[in-house]
């Protein structure tokens, strides 16, 4: 099973673009460039052959969210969950949440939107989406509906191509109004029933912290500093105990966690001091490091060397 990618919106396009035979321009909304943030819509059948060669449906979860009606047996892997999805699934994914989305059988159909933060924020109601509860990284915002609930989704997600394309002047404000309702939509459904947790569960939570771990690097910028620096930064992510973490990546790698992010970290420090201009403080920023002073300790106590000393 392959893992989930870690793509930006650019490169969602890119790969959009290979599997529709369009060109990238070809898939952009009209008029997006002048607004805040990002919306598009997307038919999943156009994706298709994609989702058949790597049994796994493409998706990003660093850059920006997604809302799909999918129609097609399906299932959802979460670090410690599983949901199986018989008919219909209507699925909610956030940038803070990692999971494997596989495809059960040949026959999917359906459509997705994909936005940013930024594009909800410029709505009146001054919506944050990561304060709302169908965000919110403890959970498993999968829901399996019925054929008549999927027909009332696929309805505004309908209503949504048919705006995207129009000449109204006030059409992304009506698209976000689509978008709250789909999300209004899925916060009054009961979350899917979740298997029990199998003899996978393990090899899934290593798996997933892994791709949590790499998606931070590299650190292309100075001013670009990593966001999850913890193990409880990462057992929040996977909505998981610290503790559970620690256990499972000490019986499946014989590290704990703490060493694993480490070793990560100073790996990437070591490339910063050979491969960069940047001062030390800048690379102890990026890091994660409050103080330089911190970085300098904990990098001679990995190498015995100081940073200035490994880069001479």
């Amino acid at each position: 099973m392959e893992g989930v990618k870690s793509t930006s919106l650019d490169e969602f396009y890119q790969e959009a673009a290979g599997f529709t035979g369009k060109h990238v321009s070809e898939l952009l909304p009209p008029g997006i460039h002048k607004e805040i943030g990002h919306f598009n819509v997307f038919d999943i059948a156009a994706t298709i052959a994609d989702v058949k060669r790597k049994n796994v449906m493409p998706y990003n979860r660093r850059a920006y969210y997604k809302i799909s009606l999918i129609r097609g047996r399906n299932r959802a892997e979460y670090a410690d969950k599983v949901l199986e999805i018989e008919q219909n699934a209507l699925l909610f994914a956030t940038p803070k949440v990692p999971y494997h989305w596989i495809p059960l059988d040949p026959n999917q159909w359906g459509h997705f939107c994909v936005f940013t933060d930024e594009f909800l924020i410029k709505n009146k109601s001054g919506v944050i989406l990561d304060d709302l509860p169908i965000f919110q990284s403890g959970g498993y915002p999968v829901f399996e509906i019925s054929n008549e609930e999927a027909d009332e989704i696929e309805f505004v997600l309908l209503k949504m191509k048919k705006e995207i394309v129009s000449d109204y002047a006030f059409k992304y404000d009506l698209l976000r109004n689509y978008v709250l309702e789909l999300i209004h939509y899925g916060q009054k459904l009961q979350p899917a029933a979740a298997v029990s947790t199998t003899q996978n569960a393990a090899t899934r939570v290593a798996s997933l912290f892994v791709e949590l771990l790499e998606r931070q690097f590299p650190i292309d910028s100075p001013h670009q500093q990593l966001r999850l620096r913890t193990a409880k930064d990462y057992a929040e992510r996977l909505a998981i105990h610290v503790n559970h973490l620690n256990k499972v990546l000490k019986t499946q790698t014989g590290k704990t966690t703490t060493e694993i992010i480490a070793t990560r970290v100073m790996q990437e420090a070591k490339i910063l001091l050979k491969q960069t201009d940047w001062n030390v403080s800048e690379i102890a920023y990026s890091l994660g490091f409050d103080e330089t002073a911190h970085f300098s300790n904990f990098f001679k106590k990995q190498t015995t060397l100081s940073p200035l000393a490994f880069r001479a």
